[in-house]
């Protein structure tokens, strides 16, 4: 197989732990292909030192995540230390180093939300789950986050799943949320 100029060999990038632990382990064509895209897109930005948020952006966009071979990959090819890179990875919030789930559901514990029980509502979800804040279940399907408030605070207590708000949450209902993204997860699972 000929292999075109700007194709990674990724045969030395080994994948970590996490990745395997929760059955999200990449099929080797499949890795390849993502760290082809993202030598890309590292090419059509290179040059500009000030481009390395906008890579790890598009990489995280990728792989869901910046595990550390990703970070590796990207200081090599912008010719930068590992440090370099990881240091803004774990800077910035909005770069994860590890997994996420397919449903990411943000408590938030802003003060109205908190007042009128987003605690409550966050050790439901910690119990219900079986997780801690910030983790991810073992099936790779939700992880559990908090947020400041996100100005929806008449119908507090809130959550958000994916982004999506839900106001008003009762901590009683939690096991009717968390059964209908299991229920939306199995019915897309049946369609393919």
């Amino acid at each position: 197989m000929e292999q075109n100029e700007k194709t990674v060999k990724t045969e030395s990038i080994k994948p970590i732990p996490a990745v395997e632990r929760i059955g999200r382990e990449l099929q080797d064509d499949e890795r390849d292909k993502n760290f082809n895209e993202l030598n890309l897109i590292i090419e059509s930005l290179a040059g500009d030192k000030g481009q390395l948020i906008r890579i790890l952006q598009k990489a995280q966009d990728i792989f869901g995540y910046l595990p550390d071979d990703v970070q590796a990959f990207i200081a090599e090819r912008l010719g930068v230390p590992v440090a370099e890179v990881n240091g803004v990875v774990t800077f910035y919030s909005l770069f994860s180093t590890k997994p996420k789930g397919k449903y990411i559901i943000n408590v938030c514990m802003g003060t109205a939300c908190y007042v009128k029980g987003a605690q409550q509502v966050m050790d439901a979800l910690k119990k219900r789950l079986k997780i801690d804040e910030g983790e991810t279940t073992p099936d790779g399907l939700f992880t559990l986050k908090s947020t400041r408030c996100v100005g929806a605070c008449g119908l507090a207590p809130i959550l958000a799943v994916n982004g999506k708000v839900q106001g008003m949450v009762d901590p009683g209902k939690i096991q009717e949320l968390i059964k209908n993204c299991r229920k939306g997860e199995k019915n897309e699972n049946q369609k393919h």
